[in-house]
């Protein structure tokens, strides 16, 4: 058996298993006001940036529209721009706080097929990469390695978020406005 310490993963571990009372968790982890908890970097005026439960690396964030929309046609000219521009901030915050060598980035657009776990409300993934991060782990024992804890990872991108130019901070455990 394949095992790799990974403390912080114990509050994931231990929630309750799924949320019944909630009919997708991409519009209700913005309305918490739970930023911090719930690991909302940062804010825009259509969409935020989240930092994932299950990254591929170390900075693996998704931006997401707050519109409830599995359809990237319905995406409204205003929320579209804001996404967009939401994605090229993100950018700039990762190179800031982590310095990657490269970027993956993408939609996962009609859930199973492509990829997608949560298919009714669309979201971009974007993967922070650096040179030589594959390593023989993945490709001969099915195993992946995470080298900073997760909680880590936010403080350090949303100090970057912080440091953008124009960036707003209203409370340390709340996302940066942008």
């Amino acid at each position: 058996m394949d095992q790799v310490f990974a403390p912080w993963r114990i509050e994931w571990v231990e929630r309750d298993d799924g949320n019944p009372d909630v009919d997708c968790v991409f519009c209700d982890l913005p309305e918490r006001g739970e930023d911090r908890d719930n690991r909302v970097v940062a804010r825009s005026e259509h969409a935020y940036v989240l930092l994932n439960n299950y990254p591929y690396s170390p900075g693996h964030v998704m931006v997401i529209p707050y519109a409830h929309t599995g359809e990237y046609a319905d995406l409204s000219e205003d929320v579209l721009l804001d996404h967009a521009r939401l994605k090229q901030r993100t950018f700039e915050a990762l190179r800031a706080g982590l310095d990657p060598d490269a970027f993956n980035a993408g939609l996962n657009l009609g859930g199973g097929p492509a990829g997608g776990s949560i298919e009714d409300h669309l979201h971009t993934h974007v993967v922070p990469r650096w040179e030589g991060d594959t390593n023989f782990m993945p490709v001969i024992s099915d195993t992946q390695v995470i080298v900073e804890a997760v909680d880590d990872t936010y403080e350090r991108l949303r100090d970057a978020f912080a440091g953008l130019d124009g960036a707003t901070v209203e409370g340390e455990d709340e996302a940066v406005r942008l």
